[in-house]
C-alpha cells in the first residue's frame, strides 16, 4: 500500500525525533520544510545550481544514509544515493558531482553574506575587472580583481592582432591555468568583454 504524504511526514518525523537528533530543528530550515511539506528533494525549494542547492542536497543525503528518511520515489532514492552536494578537483577546477553540467548553468554562491554568480567576470571601476571563483584548495569563495587593455585590441588589423600576441607572450597566457589569479583572467579579457578570439594569445 502506498503511504500518504500525511504518514510519510509523520514517518519521517519520528524516524527523525526517535535519532540522534533530540530537536528536528536541529537541520535546516531547507530540510525542515521538505519534511513538513512532504515534498521530494528532487524538487528543491532552492534552485539547482546554487550553493543552497549544493547545501541541502548534501543535507539530505546525509539523514538518508544513517536511516532517517524515507525517499518518496526512485529517482529521489537514486539522487540521494549519487554524490550529488559533494565536489571535486577536475581539471584544475573544483566540480560539483553527479550534477549535469550544461551550458549557460551558472553557479551562485555567497560572498561576505551577498549571493555572486562564480566565474562570470563583470566589468568594475578604473578599467578595472571582477569575478568571484571558488578556491579550490580551500572551497571558499573569493573575488578575483583584474584589468588589463586588452578592450583596445579586439580588432582586425594587424596592429591590433600584434598588440594581443604581445601581450600574451609577455605574460605567458598560454601557461595561464589558475582561475584564481588574476592573469588567467586578465589573459582572457578579449573572450567575455569583446569577440570570442579563439587562441589570442
Amino acid at each position: 500500500m502506498k503511504l500518504t504524504k500525511e504518514t510519510l511526514r509523520l514517518l519521517i518525523k519520528e524516524e527523525l525525533l526517535n535519532s540522534g537528533l533530540n530537536d528536528i530543528n536541529t537541520l535546516s530550515e531547507g530540510v525542515r520544510w521538505h519534511i513538513n511539506e512532504s515534498v521530494s528533494f528532487e524538487n528543491a525549494v532552492f534552485r539547482a545550481g546554487t550553493e543552497k542547492y549544493f547545501n541541502l542536497i548534501k543535507e539530505a543525503r546525509s539523514i538518508y544514509a544513517r536511516g532517517l528518511y524515507i525517499p518518496q520515489t526512485q529517482f529521489e532514492k537514486d539522487m540521494l544515493e549519487s554524490d550529488l552536494g559533494d565536489w571535486a578537483q577536475h581539471e584544475g577546477k573544483l566540480v560539483p558531482l553527479d550534477f549535469p553540467l550544461q551550458e549557460g548553468v551558472i553557479f551562485e554562491a555567497k560572498y561576505k553574506g551577498k549571493n555572486v554568480e562564480l566565474g562570470s567576470p563583470k566589468r568594475g571601476s578604473g578599467g578595472k575587472a571582477y569575478v568571484y571563483v571558488r578556491d579550490p584548495k580551500t572551497g571558499n569563495v573569493k573575488k578575483v580583481t583584474f584589468g588589463s587593455s586588452m578592450p583596445d585590441a579586439m580588432g582586425d588589423s594587424d596592429t591590433a592582432r600584434k598588440r594581443r600576441k604581445s601581450f600574451g607572450d609577455r605574460h605567458n597566457c598560454a601557461d595561464k591555468k589558475d582561475r584564481t589569479k588574476p592573469g588567467y583572467w586578465a589573459c582572457r579579457s578579449t573572450k567575455f568583454f569583446g569577440r570570442n578570439i579563439s587562441g589570442w594569445w
